[in-house]
């Protein structure tokens, strides 16, 4: 697989839907994730990130806009025990206590399957951000529909051990616009990481379509000493 550059994966499709980054800083230093939204409906646009604790929630940007809240408000990152779990839905909280309560991150999202959004029906995306013993590795996992049928639900999960300075993986839900979108394919993308947090949160949010783009997540964490630095970006504000 070729290693790409992200902003040209993110500026050549118009609607990704939701995506999710994990991978190390160019000097090897930092864990770095991120985490976007989009939305082509208004009910779907009309959110914003907020902090809550050590994660970060979605919220209505107007409450009186609010139509449905099912599966756009939720908690897209929590933290348990110093790792970072990082979703596209409430399936967080779903890896969470099942984590906290012994299972695997993998075990936890057999519990799950994709949005009940027919007929797309949305990938749900996870990762985890994992550190043991001055060591950094993680996981991606996507739960899909079997090629477009609702009544099969394929699970696949990718470990990342040791990963490389400057070097990620990227997931998302949609491989581009449609109607019924069509789901991720395939492995997460490998792609390159470089810049400081600023940097790299402004390369992301520009390269997403402006139209569509919602709001935006990004999280550096020191290896060594967990020392979290966290960038929001809201296009509503």
């Amino acid at each position: 697989m070729v290693v790409k550059s992200l902003a040209k994966e993110l500026s050549e499709t118009t609607y990704p839907g939701r995506g999710i980054v994990i991978g190390r800083s160019l000097d090897g230093t930092k864990a770095v994730t991120a985490y976007f939204i989009m939305g082509r409906s208004e009910n779907s646009r009309n959110r914003v990130f907020v902090e809550d604790g050590e994660g970060i929630r979605t919220q209505a940007f107007d409450p009186s806009k609010l139509t449905d809240p099912s599966l756009i408000i939720y908690a897209p990152v929590r933290v348990l025990e110093g790792d970072t779990i990082v979703t596209n839905g409430d399936q967080t909280d779903t890896i969470y206590d099942y984590m906290k309560s012994g299972e695997t991150f993998e075990q936890a999202l057999r519990h799950r399957e994709f949005e009940p959004d027919g007929p797309n029906y949305t990938p749900r995306i996870s990762g985890l951000l994992h550190f043991e013993n001055g060591e950094f590795s993680y996981l991606m996992s996507i739960l899909k529909s079997n090629m477009g049928d609702g009544d099969s639900c394929n699970r696949y999960t990718f470990d990342y051990a040791n990963p490389k300075a400057g070097s990620g993986r990227f997931i998302h839900t949609y491989m581009n616009d449609g109607n019924p979108l069509p789901s991720y394919e395939g492995e997460p993308t490998p792609v390159e990481i470089s810049g400081d947090i600023d940097e790299f949160t402004n390369m992301i949010w520009t390269n997403l379509n402006e139209d569509n783009k919602v709001s935006l997540f990004v999280r550096y964490i020191d290896i060594a000493t967990k020392a979290v630095e966290t960038r929001i970006i809201n296009k509503n504000h």
